[in-house]
């Protein structure tokens, strides 16, 4: 419970310093004001480009988007459907996509807009007590109309595998616990980090058609991400 106090404390210090230093509370409208201009209704979500060594990484990611943005209020076309279809015309290379004019898509499969997502970090960081596993995406939608970008957001979710806080006493016990987490982690779970990471993403973005708040939401703040400068 202590050590669970402190992280809250930390956490909390650190929305606090980020709220006085680099970030900003914006509007809703503010920020997205072409989502509002044109509503789009149906989305495209394109194959996720993976920035990873995680070869998997595609493969599971694509799973977890579709829910979170139906339950945002947009229909999703099947992302198995488009996949096979963007094979078929050779546009499934990671460059190819990049290159391809958002309004393409709106000829080849009639969509609003279109998603763009990067899976940033997909991986379990090793140490000798412990071990965390990180997934960190990028989403951008752009319009299929105009090809302008209408949203966009960063979002990442750490997960704390170690489980255990108890002291080791010995090289032996060291070796044995480092070997355990290895075992857990090799069957770990990427999904639901994805799924969350989605989430905490979506959060931002203005709902669609099919939610109660379509329209309704352009006056709610969120904390703007600032792009460091490079």
């Amino acid at each position: 419970m202590k050590n669970l106090s402190i992280g809250v404390f930390l956490m909390l210090f650190s929305s606090l310093f980020i709220l006085n230093g680099c970030a900003r509370h914006v509007t809703k409208g503010e920020k997205f004001p072409l989502l509002y201009q044109e509503r789009p209704l149906t989305i495209l979500v394109l194959p996720p480009i993976n920035r990873t060594t995680a070869a998997d990484a595609k493969e599971y990611y694509a799973t977890t988007i579709t829910e979170p943005l139906s339950l945002f209020g947009y229909y999703v076309l099947p992302i198995e459907v488009t996949s096979d279809i963007l094979k078929m015309e050779g546009i499934y290379d990671t460059e190819l996509l990049l290159r391809t004019p958002p309004q393409k898509f709106k000829t080849y499969f009639g969509a609003d807009a279109v998603l763009y997502t990067t899976i940033e970090q997909w991986d379990v960081s090793y140490l000798v007590l412990s071990s965390t596993l990180t997934v960190a995406i990028r989403c951008v939608l752009k319009s299929a109309v105009s090809g302008e970008t209408l949203w966009q957001r960063k979002s990442f979710v750490k997960v704390d595998l170690s489980g255990s806080n108890r002291s080791v006493t010995s090289y032996l016990d060291i070796a044995m616990q480092v070997a355990t987490t290895a075992v857990r982690t090799a069957m770990a779970d990427y999904v639901p980090c994805a799924m969350q990471a989605n989430y905490i993403a979506l959060a931002t973005i203005p709902v669609g058609k099919y939610h109660p708040m379509h329209g309704k939401d352009g006056n709610e703040k969120f904390i703007d991400q600032v792009e460091a400068k490079k």
